[in-house]
């Protein structure tokens, strides 16, 4: 259950700003475009979208938005760009630039270079006009296929549809196999409300098993005792119920886990408390998911059902 009562809004009734950061605070962490663009006269721009993702990877499509300035309604130089040059460098950063790719939002002027000002490296790109921002990690060099302007007012967004055709990956950060990106070596860091950024550590890592790779049995199918825990949080429900039902331990199998050194440990320590068994019992449980040890999570759980 929540554990406050709700603020419910409608769109358009508080002023734009205070619902801008509302919207920008809720919907977090977002990741960031570092876009760099050229004018008709050969003039770069390079600024951060936090209103950004990618779409499709065949083709490979990237959406992001340089929407209206709350403000006073005034567009962005991106935008002016991307329509006079229908072609961007999509730039990610890493925790190490985002001082530097913070600077470059900064509203210079037109005309003015934001890889000068944020002191960052302009290095051709093969396929496009505009430079690529050589520091950053990754790199997408993208043709734009279409504007769409959402709306006219404060705020409102414009589209800006690219595809990649050429990208590029500092070596670092690339899995041994060559096929992905370390999480515990690329430092990605994402957009929040306000001031306020987050940044990938390996602290901050965790595993969570994609459902498609199994068809798991549900809440629905979770022994009473265990969906109905007092202890088990939502998270830990969901990871003993993305299990293939033949997965689930057999109650041979959960006799022969009492033979286990810590579970015949509180069995026979606690076998005169039986809620203080279960408590116990259900601590051990949470300890092996926390683990990835699901299977002896399972087993575990399941010898409450005896007490």
């Amino acid at each position: 259950m929540p554990a406050s009562p709700f603020r419910t809004i409608t769109p358009g009734t508080l002023p734009g700003p205070d619902w801008h950061q509302l919207l920008l605070g809720a919907v977090a962490p977002r990741p960031i475009a570092f876009a760099s663009t050229i004018s008709a006269a050969g003039e770069v721009n390079l600024s951060p979208f936090s209103f950004f993702n990618v779409f499709s990877s065949n083709p490979t499509t990237f959406v992001f938005s340089p929407a209206n300035r709350v403000r006073d309604n005034t567009q962005k130089h991106t935008l002016e760009n991307v329509r006079e040059v229908a072609e961007v460098v999509i730039n990610i950063c890493d925790y190490a630039l985002v001082e530097q790719m913070s600077l470059a939002s900064c509203e210079y002027p037109r005309g003015v270079d934001e890889f000068v000002k944020a002191g960052l490296t302009a290095a051709p790109s093969d396929h496009v006009r505009p430079p690529r921002v050589l520091e950053c990690p990754a790199s997408f060099e993208c043709v734009v296929e279409q504007v769409v302007s959402v709306g006219d007012g404060p705020g409102s967004g414009n589209l800006i549809i690219c595809r990649a055709v050429q990208a590029h990956f500092r070596e670092d950060i690339l899995l041994p196999s060559g096929l992905g990106i370390d999480p515990h070596k690329f430092e990605a860091v994402a957009r929040l409300g306000g001031d306020w950024y987050s940044r990938v550590t390996p602290d901050s890592l965790f595993l969570v098993p994609k459902p498609n790779r199994n068809l798991g049995i549900g809440f629905d199918e979770l022994p009473a005792h265990i969906r109905h825990s007092e202890w088990l949080t939502g998270n830990e429900l969901g990871r003993l119920a993305n299990i293939e039902r033949e997965a689930v331990p057999t109650a041979a199998q959960v006799e022969e886990f009492k033979a286990e050194p810590m579970v015949a440990y509180l069995l026979n320590k606690h076998r005169d408390d039986t809620p203080e068994l279960r408590k116990q019992l259900t601590l051990l449980g949470q300890q092996l998911l926390a683990e990835g040890r699901v299977a002896e999570a399972w087993k575990t759980l399941l010898l409450i059902q005896e007490q």
